[in-house]
């Protein structure tokens, strides 16, 4: 709501996935064309194709999306450009962008961090748990995520459970 009462002049998607949930989410709450509008008068930036394809099917533009889908091109991009006091919206992937953003806030660019993924420890922990005990033992061949809170939290849990040492 903050973003459509005071738009961002700069908006960067990181993945089409995590874009389109957080229009997805505004229109849960009522306020989706609210930020669309607001974007719709914001320099928009895509990290990648899926991103920028999430930016077109929103009804907006993308300005730029570099060829090698590398947040460190977007941000060269950015610093090249100059951000110096502008607003600029960073959609994260997942886990905080402390390095991305702390060169832009250096550059003077105002950031809003908007996280569009949570991931929160399951009530019972136990099949969670056989997991971790599984892959550490070697009897897990692979392991996917949908995200990368996901496989931080994973991660993060098996340091807990001492896990890791295995």
């Amino acid at each position: 709501r903050e973003l459509t009462r005071r738009p961002a002049d700069v908006v960067v998607a990181a993945t089409g996935i995590g874009f389109r949930g957080w229009v997805e989410a505004c229109d849960t709450w009522g306020c989706a064309e609210d930020l669309v509008r607001a974007m719709g008068s914001s320099r928009m930036l895509a990290r990648g194709p899926k991103a920028k394809g999430a930016i077109r099917a929103a009804g907006l533009r993308e300005e730029w999306s570099p060829p090698s889908e590398s947040s460190a091109e977007v941000l060269d991009y950015l610093l090249e450009n100059g951000v110096e006091g502008l607003r600029v919206a960073v959609q994260l992937h997942g886990d905080p962008l402390p390095d991305f953003c702390a060169a832009l806030r250096m550059a003077g660019a105002e950031v809003v961090e908007v996280p569009v993924y949570r991931w929160t420890e399951p009530e019972d922990t136990a099949p969670l748990d056989r997991l971790i005990e599984d892959v550490a033992a070697g009897g897990v061949d692979a392991v996917t995520f949908t995200s990368a809170p996901a496989a931080s939290s994973l991660l993060e849990r098996a340091r807990r459970l001492g896990a890791d040492r295995a």
